[in-house]
């Protein structure tokens, strides 16, 4: 089950989520000015291996192997905080209720192929911290709705009611999931969700424009739909669909934009939307995160496709390719344990992400007081400033 829709705020230009022991509130931001390019990458440069480069990555990894039995993988904030009615769990976020407003929770866990893969240190701040940065740079764009952010971990937001489709944009041909774009092409497949594809495309090819491929959402696992059916289901009604769609595409090509500029490829990514008790469309979920998008390395990715090469990605895609070599992660009951190499692995290119597209310093937490604990003294203490 996907997160409900959460607003996330804005943070101050001088450093963004440096510490949670205040309130953080919503404020309209305009006038986004692309940041510098970090962590040494240069446009034109031939070969680059930022990834094991990066003078920061031993300092990260050492506090990711420190972390490895001290996951956040579950929460029960509903037997520590006050006002909190009930508890949904969804594959990444523990969503509580509070009346008007749900309490989420991102957790550490790690999914894909519909189920929990491994826990990955640090993950659920990433993606909070992720997900704030991007919700702030995007309201010119589309509205959202957090009301604040207490907690590394921890968004609250409005209620709203959510459209039960994942609109999911792409600007490549790649994947190894049973919906992604080249699974169902290199089938045979030549109309996906309503868009006619061409013969003789390759693994890993940009497509000529973004192409939008819905899904229908559902606990166990989610299903390609094309614009028409979206209709006929009355999942969404045709004004719904078509501002929904305009602005994931819009969102879609600024963050492309957004990435090229710090050397990385948006390659596709899903949004969720929700209407709010006004009736205005809203961005919801999570924003260009590595659990929600692809992200590949720009520099290399012309030369790694044109020898046939996978491009050197920062998001979870190698970690699903190591399941599906070593298991059926669709139909085996019991998975193989994730190797803890890849799980340092791919904690530190969450956080190479994070940090390259934000411009700033990942804030490893202190492990002097036990995660839940502070989650549930900082929602606590929030609760109470809540309208």
């Amino acid at each position: 089950m996907a997160a409900p829709s959460f607003y996330l705020v804005n943070c101050p230009k001088t450093s963004f989520l440096p510490s949670f022991s205040t309130t953080l509130f919503l404020k309209p931001r305009h006038n986004y000015k692309p940041l510098s390019r970090t962590m040494g990458i240069v446009c034109g440069q031939k070969s680059i291996d930022i990834l094991s480069d990066n003078h920061n990555r031993e300092h990260v990894l050492s506090a990711v192997r420190q972390s490895l039995h001290n996951c956040l993988s579950e929460t029960h904030l509903d037997q520590t905080v006050p006002g909190l009615k009930s508890k949904t769990r969804g594959k990444v976020r523990d969503i509580y209720d509070s009346g008007d407003y749900l309490v989420l929770v991102t957790t550490d866990r790690q999914s894909a192929f519909d189920r929990i893969l491994a826990s990955i240190p640090f993950k659920g701040q990433v993606l909070n911290q992720t997900s704030f940065w991007w919700f702030d740079r995007t309201q010119h764009i589309v509205p959202n709705a957090v009301v604040m952010a207490p907690d590394k971990n921890v968004t609250i937001a409005k209620k709203c009611s959510v459209f039960p489709v994942e609109f999911v944009v792409r600007g490549f041909v790649t994947g190894s999931t049973n919906t992604s774009l080249w699974t169902v092409y290199n089938k045979g497949v030549r109309n996906y969700c309503g868009n006619a594809l061409p013969d003789g495309l390759r693994k890993n090819q940009k497509l000529v424009k973004n192409i939008l491929t819905p899904t229908t959402k559902s606990a166990d696992h989610d299903v390609p739909v094309t614009p028409d059916d979206i209709i006929k289901k009355g999942l969404m009604t045709r004004a719904e669909f078509d501002e929904a769609s305009t602005k994931a595409l819009s969102l879609f090509e600024y963050g492309q934009q957004v990435a090229l500029e710090h050397g990385l490829l948006l390659v596709d990514t899903k949004y969720e939307f929700g209407k709010g008790p006004d009736g205005a469309v809203l961005l919801i979920d999570e924003v260009h995160t590595p659990d929600s998008s692809r992200y590949w390395i720009a520099n290399s990715y012309e030369e790694r496709f044109s020898k046939g090469l996978e491009p050197e990605n920062v998001d979870k895609e190698f970690l699903r390719l190591w399941f599906k070599d070593h298991c059926n992660p669709y139909e085996d009951a019991v998975l193989p344990d994730a190797p803890e190499e890849l799980v340092c692995e791919l904690a530190w290119r969450y956080i190479f992400l994070y940090e390259t597209i934000t411009n700033s310093r990942f804030e490893v937490p202190e492990t002097k007081e036990p995660i839940h604990d502070r989650i549930s003294r900082n929602v606590s203490q929030a609760m109470l400033r809540l309208p």
